[in-house]
């Protein structure tokens, strides 16, 4: 009987554990973070096409506007010859691609009024982009330390539970627990502080950035 239910005990670990592989918290941010890299790169592409677009739009409005001059001007001579066929003509064509180039401008307007919000969407990703980076290292490490109180939670159990074969052996893990709790009190200091001190600006930092701004502003003007 006993066998059995340690078998059983051990198959609901591994159960466990690799539902807590499957909802790795680290795992799960990094994927976040891959997903938005990937809309970050579909917004680049889109934004590129849409420039594409509006450059090749203004390109078919100068090509229309010189056309159009040269009509004007093929009238003019037209008429200083007395053909007025051909004045006719070339005048006919100016007014067709006159309103052509009218409808070209409104589009050009519409495309671009596209390419602003795409633009502007783009922004807002690359800033909730760079939050989450951010955040994501604070997060990760939380989880490390996390991961690391609970093994010694875990380990702490485990020396509880034992059966101890002598007083000498028992201060000997008590001293090992001790040492393991400095270390990670340590290690969670230390990552606190770096996180802090790399996050952190300090007022000297802010006055300097006003000052450069202030003589650019000068500089401009």
């Amino acid at each position: 009987m006993g066998i059995f239910k340690r078998m059983k005990t051990i198959t609901a670990a591994q159960m466990n554990s690799a539902l807590d592989g499957l909802e790795d918290p680290i795992a799960m941010l990094n994927q976040y973070i891959r997903e938005m890299e990937n809309d970050l790169l579909k917004g680049q592409e889109a934004l590129a096409r849409q420039i594409f677009l509006e450059n090749k739009q203004k390109t078919l409005i100068l090509e229309t506007e010189a056309f159009v001059s040269k009509r004007i001007g093929q009238a003019k001579l037209a008429v200083e010859r007395g053909e007025d066929p051909i004045a006719k003509l070339a005048i006919q064509e100016k007014l067709v691609h006159e309103k052509q180039l009218v409808l070209y401008n409104e589009q050009l307007k519409a495309i671009q009024l596209q390419t602003e919000s795409l633009k502007n969407k783009l922004s807002e990703m690359q800033n909730k982009y760079d939050e989450f980076q951010h955040k994501r290292i604070l997060l990760i490490s939380r989880a490390n330390v996390a991961r690391s109180i609970k093994q010694i939670q875990q380990t702490t159990v485990s020396f509880n539970s034992e059966s101890v074969a002598n007083g000498m052996a028992r201060a000997e893990d008590r001293i090992l627990m001790l040492e393991a709790e400095v270390q990670a009190s340590e290690s969670y200091n230390q990552n606190r502080n770096f996180l802090s001190n790399d996050l952190s600006i300090n007022n000297e930092e802010l006055e300097v950035e006003l000052k450069n701004l202030k003589e650019a502003a000068k500089v401009t003007a």
